[in-house]
C-alpha cells in the first residue's frame, strides 16, 4: 500500500460505484464522466494495492476486499456530510440545515405539520427528513437527531421521552358496514386482515402480546407502513394504524380497542454534542414538545 493517503474524493466515487454497481450510474449520482469514475478507481486500487472491482463483460463486482472497506467509506460520507450540515449552522443565529430520522408514518403524517410551523420560525433553517424504519445510527452521524420508538442506551445520546404511540385495529367505515364489525379476535377469520410481508424481531416482539392478527391470515401483505395505511383507509380491510393518526379521520373506526392494543414508547434522541448547536437544539425541542401533544403525553420535564 502507498504511504500517500488517497483523497476523500477516491473514496466517495468507490462508494457511489458500490451503489450502483456500475461505473456509468455512478457517474450520473456524481456529476462525473464515467472515463472519470474509472480513472478514481484505479488510482484508488494502486494506492491501496489490491483490486476492489473484478471487471467482466456483466460489469463490476466488488471484490471481498471492497466489501471490508464499504462500512468505512459509509462512515466517512456520514462525517462528511454531518461536517458540512455544522459549517451551515456555524455561529449563534438558528441557520443552517438539520437532518432528521423517522418512520415512514410519522415522518410523512406527523412531522410535516410539526416542521412547517418550525420553518415558519425560524425561516433560515433548512430540514433533511430520512424515512426508514430502520435505527440510523446517531453515533455516526448519519442523522442529527431521531424519532425513536427504541429506547437508546448510549451515554453519548441525549433522549427525550414524549409519551407512547398507541396502536390499534382500524377499517374504513364503508369496509365495516359491508363486512360486519368483529366483536372479538376469533371473529377477524374471515375478514380482510392488513399486515406485514416479512416478519422482523421487532414485529414478532410486539404480536407476542396479542393474538389473531397472525402472517397466514393476511389478505394484503406490505413491509410499507404507508401501504399498509393506504390499503385501510381505501377500505381494503383491517389493519393497524396509530390511534392519534386514525382519529384524525372520522371516516376510519377502531375495532377491539380492547382485545388489540400495542404500546409504542417513543423517544426524540440526538446526539450529545449537538447540545450546543442552535439549529438542532431548536428542532429538538419542536420535536419533543409537537410529538408529545400527538401522543397525549404530558408535557416531559426539562
Amino acid at each position: 500500500m502507498s504511504k500517500i493517503e488517497p483523497s476523500w474524493d477516491l473514496y466517495r466515487t468507490f462508494l457511489a460505484v458500490l451503489t450502483e454497481n456500475s461505473l456509468s450510474g455512478a457517474a450520473r449520482a456524481l456529476g462525473l464522466t464515467q472515463p472519470t469514475v474509472a480513472r478514481h478507481i484505479d488510482a484508488l486500487e494502486a494506492t491501496i494495492g489490491y483490486d476492489l472491482f473484478l471487471r467482466s463483460q456483466r460489469g463490476l463486482a466488488p471484490t471481498d476486499a471492497a466489501l471490508a472497506l464499504k462500512p468505512y467509506t459509509e462512515t466517512l460520507a456520514s462525517t462528511s456530510a454531518a461536517l458540512l450540515r455544522a459549517a451551515s449552522g456555524h455561529g449563534t443565529a438558528v441557520r443552517g440545515t438539520v437532518r432528521i430520522s423517522a418512520s415512514e408514518v410519522v415522518g410523512v403524517e406527523v412531522l410535516p405539520a410539526i416542521l412547517t410551523d418550525l420553518r415558519a420560525r425560524y425561516p433560515e433553517l433548512v430540514i433533511e427528513l430520512v424515512l426508514s424504519n430502520s435505527l440510523d445510527d446517531l453515533l455516526r452521524r448519519e442523522a442529527d437527531i431521531a424519532v425513536r420508538m427504541v429506547e437508546p442506551v448510549h451515554e453519548a445520546l441525549v433522549a427525550r421521552p414524549v409519551g407512547s404511540i398507541t396502536l390499534g385495529l382500524h377499517a374504513h367505515t364503508r369496509y365495516l358496514d359491508q363486512r360486519g364489525i368483529p366483536l372479538t379476535l376469533n371473529d377477524l377469520g374471515p375478514h380482510d386482515l392488513i399486515g406485514f410481508a416479512r416478519e422482523t424481531p421487532a414485529i414478532r416482539s410486539m404480536l407476542q402480546r396479542v393474538s389473531g392478527f397472525e402472517h397466514s391470515n393476511f389478505a394484503l401483505r406490505a413491509d410499507s407502513d404507508l401501504a399498509q395505511l393506504a390499503a385501510i383507509r381505501a377500505g381494503f380491510g383491517i389493519g393497524v394504524c396509530q390511534v392519534p393518526l386514525a382519529a384524525r379521520n372520522p371516516e376510519l373506526a377502531r375495532v377491539l380497542a380492547e382485545e388489540f392494543r400495542l404500546d409504542l414508547k417513543t423517544w426524540i434522541v440526538m446526539h450529545e454534542d449537538l447540545r450546543s448547536s442552535p439549529r438542532c437544539r431548536v428542532t429538538f425541542d419542536a420535536l419533543v414538545d409537537g410529538l408529545t401533544k400527538y401522543t397525549g403525553a404530558a408535557q416531559p420535564l426539562p
